[in-house]
């Protein structure tokens, strides 16, 4: 850390202080401020991928550094809106949101007057209390598996559905079944 202060953030180069500090790649980012560098979308440590001292998410990132030309993406199992315009790369149009009319609104991630809601309990996040997983922004004591209750990491989360759980209640409940696969005797079961 510098001499007066915590360490500058890699986008705005401004302070970035420990409660609102993302790491990647050795350097410090605010947390409001880890978003790709096209689409501004917010990333974690499974979503970012790093160019130099770029910062994008996976699908920005195969775009602009990805294999181009005939056999690479674009076949029948891969949906595509690139016009290939001069590899510029263009934000993505994002249609304007809509509240939901759902009762239970908490199962979901919302955008309220720009600030993140949180989809486990409904309430707005701020910076210094956000963790972002699984595609969403939550609040650190939020931030647990929906089956267990174990406190979960960036790493170490898996989610469905818009819930997230910790890897081995993930594979319990959504994983493959049958024979081979699970508590058998060459498995080693994890219990609290």
């Amino acid at each position: 850390m510098p001499f007066g202060g915590g360490n500058k953030c890699g986008c705005c180069q401004k302070t970035v202080y420990f409660a609102e500090e993302v790491q990647c790649e050795g350097k410090s980012w605010h947390k409001s401020c880890f978003l790709c560098m096209v689409c501004r979308k917010n990333l974690d440590s499974t979503t970012v991928a790093v160019h130099v001292d770029e910062i994008y998410c996976k699908s920005c990132y195969g775009k602009k550094y990805g294999p181009k030309g005939y056999g690479f993406g674009g076949g029948a199992g891969t949906l595509s809106m690139d016009t290939g315009e001069g590899l510029g790369i263009q934000p993505e149009v994002q249609a304007p949101h809509r509240p939901t009319n759902n009762p239970n609104a908490s199962k979901f991630a919302q955008k309220a007057g720009g600030s993140d809601v949180c989809p486990r309990c409904g309430k707005t996040v701020y910076a210094a209390e956000k963790v972002i997983g699984g595609g969403n922004s939550w609040h650190k004591g939020c931030f647990r598996c929906a089956k267990c209750g174990k406190g979960l990491e960036s790493t170490t989360v898996a989610d469905r559905d818009g819930e997230i759980f910790c890897k081995g209640c993930y594979a319990k409940n959504f994983g493959p079944k049958g024979f081979g696969f699970g508590q058998g005797a060459g498995a080693l079961a994890y219990s609290q």
